[in-house]
């Protein structure tokens, strides 16, 4: 008898899809060690091998591109919308050549984040297909007007094909989808003990005045980090290969590490909106520093989220760009709500999956 084949297809937008899915893949593994994951992704191998710690076989594929953008503020909306229309003009080809490899691989369930064409692939190899997120694309384009309006009508139906979505916290409506079930907050969890951290990157300072800097897989080309320089008793932590050689920042430039790993040991994490890291910091009750972000509807979802459930700042770009970082002097608000969010998103979906598989 075959090992139970998952199939997980992931949005090619920055890292953030990848890393949440990956975690699900990796939870799912552990409560069923003989599951073969397929991971149908653009997506690094490191990144994804940074997630899962068992075997995976990773297909890169392309079925949708989220949004085109030079780094984690800056949006092509131009590009975005010629790459879109040229994947659903070529829609019958990707499905007819998915779609057996799915048969031809025995693939038993297919799980998404959230690439609208995943649901027609599945249901043409007679899968279900089930998917994750806390928005649609639907939603995203549909913000940007009629330009994007036959794209979200596509979406929308491939959408509605899918058989069963496991919507995240920090969400829209997702009206588009059938089948609605609710789950916690997804991510990675921290994987090396504080002191093992402080060891290997002589990390001595006190986590107030330990600061971890995050802005996702497209990052951001322009940090001030000459603006370090007014902290001197503080450290600052980066995953950013092209930073300064600074005295007071610890450059990560090791792949098997990743920010979820550090993130207990800091006051702080300064990031841009976006879920998974937004959702790895609640999980660990770690203060939150985000700059605003505008044209992405799914902006105001997430901050209105991070000040309920979260301690956090929320700072104009100009503040983090253009000033001396004077917010770092600043207490964090304290979350508005007491009702805390559920943080077993990852376990809920891994059993789901694994009742799915072995039913």
């Amino acid at each position: 008898m075959s090992p139970p084949t998952l199939y997980v297809a992931i949005t090619n937008h920055g890292f953030g899809h990848a890393t949440r899915a990956a975690s699900v893949a990796n939870a799912v593994q552990q409560l069923c060690p003989d599951v073969l994951l397929i991971l149908a992704t653009t997506a690094p191998r490191w990144l994804l091998e940074s997630y899962i710690s068992g075997d995976f076989i990773h297909r890169p594929r392309t079925y949708d591109v989220g949004v085109i953008q030079a780094d984690s503020l800056n949006m092509d909306l131009d590009a975005t919308l010629s790459k879109l229309t040229e994947i659903r003009d070529r829609q019958d080809q990707i499905i007819a050549s998915e779609s057996e490899f799915l048969r031809t691989n025995q693939v038993d369930l297919v799980f998404a984040d959230i690439p609208p064409l995943a649901a027609p692939i599945a249901h043409a190899a007679e899968l279900p297909c089930w998917m994750m997120s806390n928005f649609g694309w639907d939603f995203i384009y549909r913000d940007w007007g009629e330009p994007f309006a036959e794209i979200v009508v596509w979406i929308e139906h491939c959408f509605g094909q899918c058989d069963r979505l496991f919507r995240l916290p920090l969400h829209e409506s997702m009206a588009a989808f059938p089948k609605i079930t609710d789950v916690g907050l997804t991510g990675g969890s921290p994987r090396f003990t504080d002191a093992e951290l402080r060891d290997q990157f002589q990390l001595n300072r006190d986590p107030d005045q330990t600061i971890l800097l995050t802005f996702g897989g497209l990052g951001l080309s322009t940090i001030p980090y000459h603006n370090l320089q007014a902290f001197p008793d503080w450290q600052f932590i980066t995953f950013d290969r092209q930073a300064p050689e600074l005295p007071n920042l610890v450059k990560i430039e090791d792949r098997g590490y990743r920010p979820v790993d550090f993130m207990p040991l800091c006051g702080r994490v300064i990031s841009k909106p976006g879920f998974s890291t937004f959702s790895e910091a609640l999980r660990l009750e770690r203060p939150l520093v985000s700059l605003l972000r505008d044209g992405f509807a799914e902006t105001p979802l997430l901050l209105n989220g991070l000040r309920k459930h979260g301690a956090h700042q929320i700072i104009p770009p100009t503040a983090f760009f253009d000033a001396s970082w004077d917010f770092l002097y600043d207490t964090p608000s304290p979350p508005q709500s007491t009702q805390p969010l559920d943080r077993q998103g990852t376990e809920a979906l891994a059993a789901a999956i694994v009742e799915q598989l072995n039913s």
